[in-house]
């Protein structure tokens, strides 16, 4: 039987200033840095072994990633790093306060950008500030210029099924510190969730989510290690 722990990056600077950060490169805030060692912490009072680490390409996430393995004592883990762990492309909104968008367009219009499984924002127009087409970390990368959840999910899967199911089905122990839509993308694919369920599922910041897999890496029990911040499990379909 293998093990997963999915850990959502710390509180951004971003996240604190309501603005919507997409693949946007911004830091962790000290609260979102504390979040990662605490999620640490949380991983070696489980006496969790981790073999393998993964993690995106934006610094919010591999600072948690980095924070954590130090807090847990196991700075030594192998990582790899890849856009498709990426949080999802924010579009046109990318940038923009969230207050200020949805008194601009709506609060119904902006709710449904942001919580709807495959209606995406408005597209990003090229040659802006948030046009990372020249970012070397893409280098060669078909790019999308605005994603939903589903195309979120299309990008993450085929890596998921390349890169990290192979190590799970070798028994080993893996830790995804990510994103919450890149995490949603895999809780999604792991419980054979609906278009509707998902758009229900919250990742804690911070909170490292253990999630017990059988052979055929089927969820066999998953939890919170803080379960104070813990927020409903999916049932697997």
């Amino acid at each position: 039987m293998s093990k997963l722990i999915l850990l959502r990056h710390g509180q951004s600077q971003w996240n604190l200033d309501d603005r919507f950060t997409g693949w946007v490169d911004v830091d962790l805030t000290a609260e979102g840095e504390a979040q990662a060692i605490k999620g640490g912490e949380l991983i070696k009072a489980a006496g969790l072994q981790i073999d393998r680490a993964f993690t995106s390409v934006l610094t919010r996430a591999i600072r948690t990633l980095w924070l954590a393995l130090t807090s847990a004592g196991q700075v030594f883990v192998p990582e790899t790093k890849d856009w498709r762990l990426n949080e999802r492309h924010y579009g046109g909104l990318t940038g923009l306060n969230k207050t200020e968008t949805a008194a601009k367009h709506g609060e119904a219009q902006v709710k449904i950008w942001r919580r709807s499984y495959d209606i995406p924002p408005p597209s990003l127009a090229p040659g802006g500030e948030f046009d990372f087409a020249k970012d070397r970390r893409y280098a060669g990368a078909v790019l999308p210029d605005t994603e939903s959840l589903k195309t979120t999910l299309e990008r993450v899967q085929p890596y998921w099924d390349a890169e990290i199911a192979p190590r799970l089905a070798a028994g080993e122990t893996v830790l995804v510190a990510a994103h919450g839509n890149s995490l949603r993308a895999i809780v999604k694919l792991l419980y054979g969730l609906s278009a509707e369920a998902i758009i229900g599922v919250e990742i804690p910041t911070g909170n490292p989510l253990l999630i017990d897999l059988d052979a055929g890496l089927k969820p066999t029990a998953a939890r919170y290690l803080d379960e104070s911040r813990a927020t409903p499990l999916p049932q697997a379909a």
